[in-house]
């Protein structure tokens, strides 16, 4: 099943929104520094997801989620 997920990171605070097909495989390289987005930002914790039917639906909530409307709903 397609995620949308959103980390916080525990260094800086800030948060890092994705879509994924298996959330704890993606979960587990953010960890291990394999994603050039997040990598300095570790160590991460999952903040929020949501699980959804199809890839196309879960890219379109991480894109609201990265608008200023998504941004001030979360």
């Amino acid at each position: 099943m397609p995620y949308t997920y959103i980390l916080k990171s525990l260094k800086d605070k800030g948060y890092y929104y994705g879509s994924c097909h298996i959330l704890e495989k993606r979960f587990k390289n953010h960890c291990a520094g394999k994603v050039k987005s997040t990598k300095h930002r570790r160590p991460l914790k999952i903040h929020y997801y949501e699980e959804f039917a199809t890839m196309r639906e879960a890219r379109r909530r991480e894109l609201f989620f990265k608008s200023i409307s998504g941004y001030n709903r979360l």
